[in-house]
């Protein structure tokens, strides 16, 4: 057993779910991480072995079919599966956060009508907020539903949809005409079924090639085009017209805690990576690790690789425990994601020229760890809401 990342206080459930994932991690996805990050192929055999597991339903409540385990050994899980490969992580996550949009906001009729199905994997969701001209700011959204006699209208583009292709289930959030002062309080989310694969899937919606990227290869990253989309008022997520914002922003809280996971993977991976080669590369007749810049660095990401570790685990059993955890969740996306970065950069230095070969699987980290401090919210907008949250709580009584 590894000494870092350990979690105290798990059940014996959440031990032997993630002594399972492990496994399957070192056996199912290591090996086959290089190749298929280099060809940029979906991982339709670690997908299926996934299903068979049921880690698309392991938030999802037992009455509909689920596990109804915690965020936390979502988290867990996530952390594992990132430390086999990124990319597979981003087949669940987004999966995850209309998962939990759906238990918590939709009517009843929603809820039996997907989660049983996205607990097995059959129905797998993506989600979209961004645009190509939004960045962060949401509330400046584009796409537009037009109210109708048989429902809504849909029209505008979409951008950055992780599973954009391979998902059959969008969360959509769009602007629509509430009469609300507030520019947030008319954003509505639907719940967009569509075939599986790309051009135009639908009527109205386009979904066009994968986004060619530096790193996060395999999974497929899209564009979603709508023109004059048709859908009916009853994929209004809770048949609440103008509560999207508030609805989506719920899923990238849990989103941020499971960013912060997949970043905890990744350093976990490079410090692995790098504590292994440190032990077997010899300089001036001793291994690396033994000459005291080499073993300083080790220490400072090993410990870097901890303090993340913990912050998200607590920032998810926050969550758990139904208080709000925005500011810890920024601050664990924020440090997990910056550390991330450090530590898999520092390993690849230990590596060398070596670091530099497609043959060695630090070079793949490089190119993943980046992606890190941009989803789901950048650096400086974890900050922003770090810093609106401590304000709020230790705001000035003079």
């Amino acid at each position: 057993m590894a000494r870092l990342a350990q979690t105290a206080g798990l059940t014996d459930v959440q031990s032997e779910i993630l002594a399972t994932v492990r496994q399957f991690v070192d056996k199912e996805v290591i090996p086959h991480a290089q190749e298929l990050e280099h060809a940029d192929t979906y991982p339709a055999d670690i997908v299926a072995g996934m299903k068979e597991m049921g880690l698309f339903g392991i938030t999802i409540p037992e009455e509909y079919g689920g596990l109804g385990e915690s965020l936390l050994t979502y988290a867990l899980v996530v952390e594992e599966i990132a430390r086999g490969w990124m990319s597979v992580s981003g087949v669940i996550n987004t999966h995850f956060i209309v998962a939990h949009m759906i238990s918590r906001h939709g009517t009843e009729a929603q809820k039996q009508h997907f989660l049983p199905r996205m607990a097995t994997g059959e129905v797998r969701g993506s989600f979209s907020m961004s645009e190509p001209d939004l960045g962060s700011d949401v509330a400046a959204i584009k796409t537009r539903a037009r109210k109708t006699d048989d429902g809504y209208v849909i029209d505008g583009s979409k951008m950055w949809l992780t599973n954009g292709g391979s998902s059959n289930l969008i969360a959509l959030l769009v602007k629509t005409d509430e009469g609300a002062e507030k520019p947030h309080q008319n954003l509505t989310t639907f719940l967009v079924e569509k075939p599986e694969g790309f051009g135009e899937v639908a009527p109205g919606l386009t979904i066009p090639g994968k986004i060619d990227k530096m790193g996060y290869k395999g999974v497929d990253t899209t564009e979603a085009v709508f023109d004059g989309y048709e859908i009916g008022a009853d994929m209004v997520l809770g048949e609440a017209p103008g509560k999207g914002f508030a609805y989506m922003m719920d899923g990238v809280e849990v989103g941020r805690v499971n960013v912060a996971a997949r970043a905890c993977g990744i350093a976990i991976r490079a410090f692995e990576l790098a504590v292994e080669y440190a032990q077997q590369r010899k300089t001036f007749g001793k291994a690396i690790a033994e000459h005291q810049a080499v073993a300083f660095k080790l220490a400072e990401m090993a410990t870097k690789v901890e303090a993340a570790h913990l912050m998200m685990v607590n920032a998810a059993r926050l969550k758990d425990s139904g208080a709000r955890n925005d500011v810890e969740a920024g601050m664990a996306k924020l440090i997990a994601s910056e550390y991330c970065a450090e530590v898999t950069q520092d390993a690849f230095r230990i590596h060398g020229g070596y670091g530099y070969s497609k043959e060695y699987e630090i070079e793949r980290l490089m190119r993943e760890a980046p992606f890190l401090l941009i989803g789901e919210g950048t650096s400086e907008i974890q900050k922003t809401i770090i810093s609106r949250g401590l304000l709020r709580e230790y705001k000035s009584r003079s």
